[in-house]
């Protein structure tokens, strides 16, 4: 059996409770599972520091010292407990202190030994100290190996308590590198690809990501294995991509009919814009090809995706097909029941919503009608992916704000459908970084509206702090008095003992007394309401009876008041970007200049700052949410983190875009020009991929 399969329990330096431990904590159960176990950062232990280098202004600076341990004393009591050592070399002292475990460390350290020191400085009040210090006996170290970039590795409280810290894992993994040789860990890319990007062989980038000789045997490791994780990602879902569109069979839908022309012709509110026209012939091509669709459409907050949804369900009706169109949440679901019904009026199209609060003789006739296939459009929540929910032949299935549904969610609907599985077709508001659509959506065909409906003014966007708030309260005046509405958005429901924030009932208090009735009418809106009540709070607000509506974020999707020009966002700094982003768009949906108005407190974090500049600096969704993603990493950024693909070993996408790029491009060409791997220089990824490619699945796979 090779070494990097044994069983990690049977490493030298492991044991089963270590062994345990490191299965239950870090999911590492093998050794080779530890030695792609890689550390998250480098500790520079290539020199000395003097100890009369030491001083003010240092504070959490990392130093490294060779000297010997002159003296050792317990100080203070109970939990003050401490074990103070004086450290000296040849041209001073310094302090090494230790609160955990402090007579363990006295027993196992001797006075007049010479030592090497690694830790942080500690500067309190002028003392300096280096607080639980890495220590080892020079004559135990191999000074030329010890003069190294210092891995440091992902742990936990638990196998820190148990001696598998940094120092620990380290040294397990010294053992393994020694056990090991080039013949254990195979090649798996091809001699062409490692000569063309001047990669180092597989077994040299694992040795130097563990223990680097120096940076520049560093860097090359880290590309290099970067590289080879994005590079089998990128093969796998585009072997998914291309399989599916050979082999996925769908339903066609070779007619473009009377509905489809008859709305083009005689009912379409508006002229469609170029993207708008693009994406339904992309969507056309994809229906009229006798495959299943499986597409991902991409686009800013008030771009249009509605209506290209609406175009692409008449298509399927023209070909004597229903079609479903699935929403997060009754508002937002009932708003495309009131659009795309208020649309189609007068065509003679049976359009159906169904929610959590149709119940009753309504609902049992709704699901008849749609079984015999008397309701041409259903249009509702996660209410339609119930059992009972039966269509006689479903041929397109939309969802909106797909990323809110989990993916086993989305797959019963899919069921719906026999023999073949309808056409997908789903869409966010929610624009997403090219890097993470690659990773995220790799296997899907992507579209994307990246204009908006011309007349279309951009919302301006001012930060203000609480000591403008009067202004504020005047600015929304001035507005009302014009007849335009207004948003005022909360983070909290309630008051919170934990953040110190404006909430909805404190400020529908001082808004209702700086808006009094019977003058002024204001609607409340937040996710613990009852149905009924918020759907009667949104009505009033939409027929114009209300002014203001003070709501929580239960508005940031969907709803559409053209009327409706000043957002204010209280406590900015809770959101991020793309939140921020969403709710900016429920403004500016009319002909009129609209306004988002963005406020804090005082103090801000360096983040918040960045955020709240950028939300001033530009209506861009796309660049927001590449903003986004380098303020608060991939797996933040909201509906990613269900999708389990970015648990990478070592890549990056907020860094390594370009690195993504190449990879994604050269394979590419490999499945282009030999999809099976059957060329002799493809070997190493064939071999790979039949181990590999069982392991990664179309994550965002929707059909």
């Amino acid at each position: 059996m090779s070494t990097l399969k044994t069983k990690i329990e049977f490493l030298k330096g492991v044991g089963p409770q270590k062994g345990e431990l490191l299965k239950t904590e870090l999911g590492i159960f093998t050794i080779g599972d530890l030695l792609m176990h890689f550390p998250f950062r480098y500790v520079d232990k290539t020199k000395f520091h003097l100890t009369k280098d030491i001083g003010p202004g240092m504070d959490g600076e990392s130093v490294q010292l060779k000297g010997v341990l002159r003296r050792m004393e317990m100080k203070g009591d109970g939990r003050a407990k401490r074990l103070v050592a004086r450290f000296r070399d040849e041209t001073g002292m310094v302090e090494l202190v230790w609160f955990k475990g402090a007579h363990w460390i006295q027993k196992s350290l001797q006075t007049g030994v010479e030592y090497i020191v690694f830790g942080r400085i500690n500067d309190f009040k002028g003392r300096i100290s280096i607080p639980h210090p890495e220590i080892e006996p020079v004559a135990d170290s191999n000074l030329k190996n010890a003069l190294t970039l210092a891995p440091v590795y992902p742990s936990t409280d638990k196998l820190n308590n148990k001696g598998l810290d940094a120092k620990g894992q380290r040294k397990l993994m010294a053992v393994i590198m020694n056990k090991i040789t080039a013949e254990d860990i195979p090649e798996i890319l091809p001699k062409y690809i490692l000569d063309k990007m001047n990669f180092p062989s597989r077994y040299t980038s694992i040795r130097d990501i563990h223990f680097p000789k120096n940076q520049i045997a560093l860097r090359a490791a880290t590309n290099r294995l970067k590289f080879e994780e994005l590079f089998f990602l990128q093969l796998r879902l585009l072997q998914i991509r291309k399989n599916r569109h050979q082999a996925l069979l769908g339903y066609q839908f070779p007619k473009i009919g009377e509905n489809f022309l008859g709305f083009f012709n005689e009912k379409i509110p508006f002229e469609l814009t170029g993207a708008q026209k693009r994406v339904i012939k992309e969507i056309r091509r994809d229906l009229g090809a006798g495959k299943q669709m499986n597409r991902l459409l991409q686009g800013d907050v008030g771009s249009g995706k509605t209506m290209v949804g609406l175009m692409s369900m008449l298509m399927a009706l023209d070909n004597g097909f229903q079609s479903c169109l699935m929403a997060p949440t009754e508002i937002l679901a009932q708003q495309h029941y009131l659009s795309i019904s208020e649309y189609v009026e007068g065509m003679g199209i049976r359009v159906g919503f169904l929610s959590g609060s149709v119940k009753g003789k309504k609902r049992k006739a709704l699901l008849e009608l749609l079984a015999l296939g008397e309701i041409d459009f259903l249009i509702g929540t996660h209410a339609v992916l119930e059992d009972p929910v039966v269509f006689k032949n479903l041929g397109l299935a939309i969802t909106d704000e797909q990323h809110r549904f989990g993916v086993k969610q989305r797959s019963r609907l899919w069921k719906k459908s026999k023999p073949y599985p309808p056409h997908v077709l789903v869409m966010t508001a929610t624009p997403i970084p090219r890097t993470l659509a690659m990773t995220l959506y790799g296997d899907l065909d992507v579209s994307v509206i990246d204009e908006l409906p011309p007349g279309r003014k951009e919302v301006k966007t001012i930060h203000k702090y609480e000591s403008g708030r009067l202004r504020v309260f005047g600015f929304m005046r001035d507005e009302i008095e014009k007849g335009r509405q207004v948003y005022v958005v909360y983070p909290l429901i309630e008051e919170s003992e934990t953040l110190d924030l404006q909430n909805l009932e404190e400020g529908h208090i001082s808004i209702s007394r700086e808006f009094p009735m019977p003058k002024y009418q204001i609607s409340i809106l937040h996710g613990r309401m009852k149905p009924a009540d918020k759907d009667f709070e949104m009505q009033r607000f939409v027929k114009g009876e209300t002014q203001i509506m003070i709501a929580t974020t239960v508005i940031e999707v969907g709803v559409n008041v053209p009327n409706a020009t000043v957002m204010v966002i209280e406590n900015t700094e809770r959101f991020g970007l793309s939140q921020l982003h969403q709710l900016r768009g429920r403004v500016g949906r009319g002909g009129d200049q609209s306004y988002c108005i963005l406020m804090t407190g005082n103090k801000l974090s360096n983040d918040s700052k960045q955020r709240i500049q950028t939300m001033c600096a530009t209506n861009n969704g796309f660049e927001i949410a590449d903003a986004d993603l380098k303020l608060r990493g991939p797996g933040n950024i909201e509906g990613t983190q269900q999708s389990g693909t970015l648990n990478f070993r070592i890549a990056d996408l907020v860094q390594d875009g370009a690195i993504l790029k190449t990879a994604r491009e050269i394979a590419n060409r490999i499945l282009d020009d030999d999809p099976k791997f059957e060329k002799p220089q493809h070997n190493p990824i064939q071999k790979y991929m039949e181990h590999y490619g069982r392991k990664v699945k179309g994550w965002s796979r929707i059909g």
